[in-house]
């Protein structure tokens, strides 16, 4: 028998947006987890797609692997980056769509979007943009997108299926979804899953 551990949302969702709020205006912290560029290029990221993206968001790098493993983004692509941080993925995905294609970075940290956009105008693209949002409710149309990328975002949400029955709903027949995550191979205890620093961290 299983037993269903609750937890506070808003409480978890506050301490997320605190801790990425720390990321972004103190990215020379030591975290429970790596951030930087030279992260991101120990995660295998392609360098010279990496190489453009401004400081200011790669600095804030806070993934946990890479999307892009996956498979390359295709010229004129729709892509939507949920859970966007900084923009880095935004930002290494729009040199792969190129002019015709466009990225949409989704995040719930307004210091993070702010970073993001600042980056996205110092790099000159038009069609990146970044807006403040939830994953269980994105503010976008049906099958607005060909891709989705994320990265380390969806393991610090608790009501997943909400989050995949987004992601179904905003994909384009035939879309695809490019997702790097922490994953789990025993079952937490009820008290991990109530210490909300473990789903933070």
């Amino acid at each position: 028998m299983s037993v269903r551990v609750e937890i506070d949302v808003e409480a978890l969702k506050c301490e997320i947006r605190k801790t990425y709020a720390r990321v972004s205006s103190e990215p020379e912290t030591e975290f429970m987890f790596p951030t930087g560029r030279a992260w991101a290029l120990d995660l295998g990221y392609p360098a010279q797609l990496l190489a453009r993206v401004p400081d200011g968001s790669a600095e804030s790098f806070a993934g946990v692997a890479n999307p892009f493993s996956l498979g390359p983004l295709r010229q004129g692509e729709d892509v939507l980056d949920l859970g966007s941080g900084a923009g880095t993925d935004s930002l290494v995905a729009v040199q792969m769509v190129g002019t015709g294609g466009s990225v949409i970075g989704v995040d719930m940290t307004p210091e993070m979007i702010a970073k993001a956009r600042a980056s996205a105008n110092e790099l000159g693209v038009r069609n990146a943009e970044f807006v403040e949002s939830e994953a269980e409710r994105l503010p976008f149309a049906d099958e607005s997108f060909d891709v989705v990328i994320s990265n380390g975002v969806i393991d610090l949400i608790p009501d997943k299926d909400a989050v995949f029955a987004e992601l179904y709903r905003v994909l384009r027949p035939g879309g695809r979804i490019q997702l790097a995550d922490v994953t789990i191979q025993r079952p937490v205890s009820e008290e991990g899953r109530r210490n909300i620093d473990l789903w933070t961290g």
